[in-house]
């Protein structure tokens, strides 16, 4: 037997999988939390507080992921290592670190350790909103052509915005790095001593294409100077493809987790985007969603289209021979433990717990039990911005109806109903952008625990929705491309597609409309597509009530 293990790295958590190459049979999984988790307060072992729209992480939680489940899938399975032909892993993205020139992560320096700008920059750290601003008022002025690839905007989320805030608030940070790497990378790079960056962070979140490259020297120069080599002296022109092997596994990571020295590691991936195989999707017109934290909307297309909003188009981005595209929401499971960590009331947790159940699993027996529009309820779900189609993280959260009679499980259903009118949005974008979409997937922890959600985004979408057969979709993924790292002559495979064959896996259970909520989701949908331009492309209240709490807090932390 051959096998295969795939880490998936998360914003709470990593986690890994060990995989039958032959079958797809997930034969051991292995969960660990990271132990400082997101860090948006305060500065590990320090007392120096963080700055609003702050997310950052320590990366030596990466590397106690590795260090951990690898070695716990080997005691569960008792597989022998020998048995083990590659390993591939993927990461949440854009999150990036500066390293030394030996790839020691600069806040793992004693110098830089209580410096913020020195730690790893997530996903979410949305503190680079002004630098993106700039960016794209400069692009727009230039007319340049690589705009239009990302929806006409770059996201404060992406890396130049980040790689310009370091360069503006700490010079220092910015010059005392070798590279600036996106933390996927940086992993491969522990796991095999190989710093070998892949297409699909570049192309998605660096504005790197396959045909163009980088924007010019001219461009970067333009953004700040210390830019103007950005790409010579901190990146680089070297970009990989998906699929391919970066290189053999490092004695000293062989001798952490287990595996021998040589197993084949392949080129780092997203998390959403390494989701696609895994749900056996190697074709155009068929989207996933990967919901989580966050939600990321990805499928395959024939030939590039200008989708407004949409967070990327790149060449061989997700699978050989295709463009990807890639659009998202920044904010899905995060809002709805938002609502539970501040707003629920004690009640619910006796009655949740005294019933043996979860609080999510109360507040959606509730939730469910309200026909269509029985709350009055209308929200727009941008409690962490907008990322498609608005682009703007400076976009806040909203709820419209609310009475002395609210109860919690009303605003639950209308923070859900928000998030899936959001990904209609998306879908509406891309099909009238002449990207078609006739299939829905979904993978991730809401789709494999929800019914309630899934077919709530079923009605709105007026879609039949697949669910992955995987719960560790991501993890899965990398394990097919671990496999096809490792090759057939190891027992693995040549080609993405032959791998998906045996590998790749949807559940039997589909979530279909109900033709009669269908209807009444069409009507409040209108109104929140009223909400969404007013409020996203008319209306500044939301901006300045967020500008003027910033300033406050700044005031109010000075004295």
């Amino acid at each position: 037997m051959a096998f295969a293990i795939g880490v998936d790295f998360g914003t709470l958590s990593g986690r890994a999988v060990l995989v039958n190459v032959q079958t797809g049979e997930e034969i051991a999984t292995a969960v660990k939390e990271y132990t400082h988790g997101v860090i948006d307060r305060e500065l590990p072992g320090t007392k120096k507080k963080l700055p609003r729209d702050w997310a950052l992480q320590h990366p030596a939680d990466y590397t106690e992921v590795l260090e951990e489940t690898i070695p716990s899938l080997l005691r569960q399975s008792k597989v022998d290592p020998k048995e083990i032909i590659g390993t591939g892993i993927d990461f949440t993205a854009c999150t990036i670190l500066p390293v030394d020139k030996d790839g020691t992560p600069l806040c793992m320096r004693e110098e830089y350790a209580g410096e913020p700008h020195s730690y790893v920059k997530l996903w979410k750290h949305h503190a680079a909103q002004e630098q993106a601003n700039r960016l794209n008022q400069l692009a727009e002025e230039r007319n340049e052509a690589f705009l239009k690839t990302y929806g006409g905007k770059i996201s404060s989320e992406w890396l130049v915005p980040k790689v310009m805030q370091i360069a503006e608030e700490a010079p220092h940070i910015y010059d005392a790095a070798a590279e600036i790497m996106e933390a996927a990378d940086w992993i491969v790079y522990r796991l095999c001593g190989k710093m070998k960056r892949n297409n699909c962070t570049a192309g998605y979140k660096a504005i790197w294409n396959r045909t163009d490259g980088y924007p010019s020297v001219d461009f970067f120069a333009a953004l700040h100077p210390k830019l103007k080599h950005v790409v010579q002296e901190k990146l680089t022109e070297d970009i990989y493809p998906i699929g391919e092997k970066a290189g053999g596994l490092t004695d000293e990571m062989a001798a952490k987790t287990g595996l021998l020295p040589g197993t084949a590691v392949a080129v780092a991936n997203v998390d959403a985007h390494v989701s696609v195989p895994a749900v056996g999707i190697t074709e155009p017109g068929k989207m996933l969603m990967i919901m989580g934290t966050s939600t990321c909307h990805v499928l395959l297309g024939e030939d590039v289209r200008m989708v407004p909003g949409m967070c990327g188009v790149v060449e061989n981005g997700i699978l050989p021979g295709y463009v990807g595209y890639e659009a998202g929401q920044s904010c899905v499971g995060d809002h709805f433990h938002w609502l539970i960590e501040h707003f629920v009331p004690e009640s619910y947790a006796k009655e949740a717990e005294a019933e043996g159940i979860s609080i999510y699993e109360l507040l959606s027996r509730k939730a469910d039990r309200l026909r269509v529009g029985e709350s009055g309820l209308l929200a727009l779900d941008w409690w962490n911005g907008n990322r498609s189609t608005l682009v703007d993280a400076d976009l806040t959260g909203m709820m419209l109806g609310m009475t002395l009679s609210t109860k919690p499980e009303e605003i639950f259903r209308a923070l859900v109903e928000a998030t899936a009118y959001g990904t209609r949005i998306i879908i509406e974008t891309f099909r009238q952008s002449g990207v078609p979409i006739e299939e829905l997937y979904a993978a991730g922890g809401i789709a494999e625990k929800n019914p309630f959600i899934m077919q709530i985004y079923a009605d709105v979408t007026n879609m039949e929705i697949k669910i992955s057969g995987s719960p560790q979709a991501p993890a899965l993924g990398s394990a097919i491309f671990g496999a096809v790292a490792a090759g057939s002559e190891n027992g693995g495979y040549d080609q993405i597609e032959e791998a998906v064959k045996h590998m790749g896996k949807v559940k039997d259970h589909t979530y279909k409309p109900i033709p009669e909520n269908v209807i009444l989701y069409d009507q409040l949908y209108a109104d929140y597509r009223e909400l969404y331009e007013f409020f996203g492309k008319q209306n500044n209240v939301m901006k300045r009530l967020k500008k003027l709490k910033n300033i406050q807090s700044v005031s109010a932390a000075a004295r």
